[in-house]
């Protein structure tokens, strides 16, 4: 998801180019001031000393000379030559100091000629001495975690069955081997994405009121940063779709590919709905603190006792729907209470221990399915829209995040852990709207081969797919970064678009809609 930049004058830009570490896309769930961290974070140790005219907590590249850090204005950063980093400063809501290192010079970047390793290591440096000393690096370890779940969940737990005339059709190995359903648990982390959510959105509505931006400006610019991406993608495979047509790819498998691709977009329209709450949310939890959620737990369980209990026969089907918003809240609520320093360690042992036991009860007692997904030719599912043992599983997980967040804090004091963190977190809404993509790239050739690749356009009925479906992990990995690598200017504001291709974007994206409502 976009969150504001975890470090201060991206020094990552000298790894990968600018554009890509740049844009506000680490915003909507990352505080980045001095006094935003959430509830009992620590802050990191400061990593390099203020010259002349920087700031004391903006670190900004002071190997052969000076740099400046002016809050909303520019900052220089003169290493082996002279560059100019254009960032909106500390103090913002636009990033963690963010300095776009969009000058001529070098700063602190490797020299050319240098080895791969010393790049790396230098680079990873680079990301270590622009951290600003406030980061709250347990909260973008936890995103960065979540994330990354996302593509694994998707990638181990789907598969494709070939058709009789060569088309890709969508299977899970959930639906044969039992076994994977605790996998489910572990890639199921939603309750994370939304605490994280909860937690920073609520600093930043704070921050932005103590600016004087109105409510309409800090939701119109964090709903513009989570829609940009999604137009992106949509508008792509608008095109995409026409051409593969073209190329006699069958229509079979173009219908799997919207349905890969919208799989994970529904995540951003309630992402969208519930950060519009945010000021309700705020509102409770200073009320009433860690209390505020219980409503949301039990407005679900009330819908799923009506739907599975013994009046289910008489209730509509769509009463299930009735779950998406307190569903997703709950765990939101639960972040804006982090935020706001009424929820603790106390309150995550309470959460920790009452979400496990309510998960087992549900589990063993009440019969829920095990999967936290969705499985083919199953009848009842778990997360669309839902069940109250989705709640279980985010209070449990979210107890585990406010006892963890120390220990996690002082991992990622590590320069080399760091530095993934940030990279992920600067490429969260590109991961999450690509990695079906990636995975595409890989089957829609093999289809051509004609027969089944293992692990790939086989079937996921045995433990032979699982050996052979791991063994291609790193192969989606490198394809996503490769496809990221062009995506991701989706993510920055489309300043140099025209009204022309803009509009083209929004029909693309429409057509696209249109087709996937009409094949999902």
């Amino acid at each position: 998801m976009p969150v504001d930049s975890p470090v201060s004058d991206s020094p990552a830009s000298r790894a990968v180019p600018s554009k890509t570490l740049t844009p506000r896309s680490a915003d909507l769930m990352a505080p980045a001031v001095p006094g935003a961290e959430c509830a009992g974070s620590v802050p990191g140790p400061r990593t390099a000393r203020s010259g002349p005219g920087t700031s004391a907590t903006a670190p900004a590249g002071h190997r052969a000379g000076q740099g400046t850090d002016r809050g909303t204005g520019q900052g220089t950063d003169r290493g082996t030559g002279r560059g100019t980093g254009q960032g909106t400063g500390h103090g913002t809501d636009r990033g963690a100091a963010r300095g776009a290192a969009r000058g001529t010079g070098h700063g602190t970047s490797p020299r050319p000629g240098r080895s791969l390793p010393s790049r790396l290591r230098a680079a990873v440096r680079a990301i270590e001495e622009r951290t600003p000393a406030h980061r709250d690096r347990a909260v973008d370890g936890l995103r960065a975690l979540a994330l990354l779940a996302v593509p694994l969940g998707h990638w181990m737990l789907g598969g494709f069955t070939l058709g009789g005339d060569g088309s890709l059709h969508n299977a899970s190995p959930l639906a044969t081997l039992g076994f994977f359903a605790p996998l489910s648990w572990l890639l199921q982390m939603l309750g994370i994405f939304f605490l994280v959510g909860g937690c920073s959105s609520v600093l930043s509505l704070r921050r932005s009121a103590e600016r004087g931006d109105a409510l309409g400006q800090w939701l119109g610019g964090r709903l513009a940063r989570l829609g940009r991406p999604v137009l992106g993608v949509t508008a792509v495979w608008a095109v995409l779709l026409g051409v593969l047509s073209l190329l006699g790819v069958p229509g079979g498998t173009l219908r799997t590919a919207a349905v890969l691709v919208v799989q994970p977009l529904w995540f951003v329209g309630i992402y969208a709905g519930v950060t519009a709450l945010t000021p309700l949310c705020a509102r409770a939890a200073r009320r009433w603190g860690l209390w505020s959620a219980v409503p949301l737990l039990g407005s679900v369980a009330v819908v799923d006792f009506l739907r599975y209990g013994p009046l289910a026969s008489q209730m509509p089907s769509w009463l299930g729907l009735l779950n998406l918003l307190p569903g997703w809240l709950f765990s939101y609520q639960l972040g804006v209470c982090w935020g706001l320093g009424r929820l603790r360690r106390a309150g995550g042992y309470v959460l920790l221990t009452g979400g496990a036991v309510l998960f087992a009860v549900l589990l063993l007692v009440f019969g829920y399915p095990a999967s936290m997904v969705g499985v083919p030719g199953e009848a009842r599912t778990n997360s669309h829209p839902p069940s109250l043992l989705v709640l279980a599983l985010a209070a449990a997980q979210c107890g585990a995040a406010v006892l963890l967040r120390n220990r996690i804090a002082r991992l990622l004091r590590r320069p080399a852990l760091w530095a993934p963190v940030v990279v992920v977190n600067l490429s969260a809404m590109t991961v999450l709207c690509w990695h079906q993509t990636a995975m595409l790239a890989a089957a829609v050739p093999a289809t051509a081969a004609g027969g089944g690749v293992a692990g790939l356009t086989t079937a996921p009925d045995s433990l032979g797919w699982v050996v052979a479906r791991l063994a291609w992990l790193p192969v989606f990995a490198v394809l996503l970064v490769a496809v990221g690598s062009v995506t991701r200017r989706f993510e920055t504001p489309w300043g140099g678009a025209g009204r022309g291709v803009r509009a083209a974007a929004g029909a693309l994206a429409a057509a696209f809609a249109l087709y996937a409502v009409a094949v999902v």
